[in-house]
């Protein structure tokens, strides 16, 4: 006698499998309309993971899963303690020229808004000399060095380390930077020759995660540039962004030379 027991779990096994997956679509669907339709404007806080569980009907296991497939997809970033947020357009910048930060912000359709942390003349502490490892010579120890944070809207968008040499810059230490970034101001002053960038994916400190309003530890994209004029170096910075929320764009030629954009 043939035994139809298995067969008939198999086929109740695969209409739960479909209907699960015909449900997690729909979910998703809703929560995406939300989002591409704009009623969850890019930085706006999602409803916490139970009450949209609650709200479908649904365990907290299923809104996990789909909400971890639209964080993969990069619709929503998801923090510890902090929530799920909508997430942001990610800003870009070119790798083969220096842009303007303000520029990077306008970009997004955000305004950009700079708050200085510190200007002093000193030399560079082991720390900053590390972070920065700016060319070292008869200047290093008198170095106009600015911190500072770039804000697009009321979010923390780059964190500014920077050292200018005053050799090559003397105006450097007449400028206070209060009201205007360096990096826009000596795109306007100086006369550089030649650039160097050095980019690279680290985890943010806890101090730095607190300047940028991040997690511990959290993915970030650091550009350290250098830049001189035909006869000296004239200035060193590091640029911290949220990995999250900035990528880098270069395109090349048939000779692989960059073309700015």
């Amino acid at each position: 006698m043939p035994s139809y027991g298995t067969g008939r779990k198999r086929s109740v096994e695969v209409i739960r499998n479909r209907a699960s997956e015909t449900l997690h679509a729909r979910i998703k669907k809703r929560l995406l309309d939300n989002i591409v339709g704009g009623t969850w404007k890019p930085g706006a806080q999602v409803p916490i993971e139970t009450e949209l569980a609650a709200s479908f009907g649904v365990s907290r296991m299923t809104m996990n899963k789909v909400l971890t497939q639209l964080s993969n997809e990069g619709y929503i970033t998801r923090h510890k303690k902090r929530g799920t947020f909508v997430a942001r357009p990610r800003s870009q910048s070119a790798v083969m020229e220096i842009a303007s930060i303000r520029e990077e912000v306008a970009a997004l359709g955000e305004r950009h808004r700079w708050s200085l942390l510190e200007r002093a003349v000193r030399p560079l502490g082991p720390e900053e000399r590390a972070l920065l490892n700016p060319m070292v010579d008869a200047a290093a120890d008198r170095l106009v060095v600015v911190r500072g944070v770039h804000f697009s809207g009321e979010v923390p968008f780059c964190h500014e380390t920077r050292a200018i040499n005053p050799r090559a810059c003397p105006a450097a230490l007449e400028q206070d930077f209060e009201t205007v970034e360096p990096g826009q101001w000596l795109l306007d002053t100086v006369p550089w020759i030649t650039a160097q960038h050095t980019i690279r994916a680290i985890n943010a400190s806890r101090a730095e995660a607190r300047v940028l309003a991040l997690d511990d530890g959290q993915a970030c994209l650091e550009i350290l540039r250098q830049t001189r004029t035909s006869a000296d170096w004239v200035t060193t910075a590091r640029l911290l962004y949220s990995g999250e929320a900035h990528q880098l764009v270069a395109q090349f030629g048939p000779g692989g030379r960059g073309n700015a954009p």
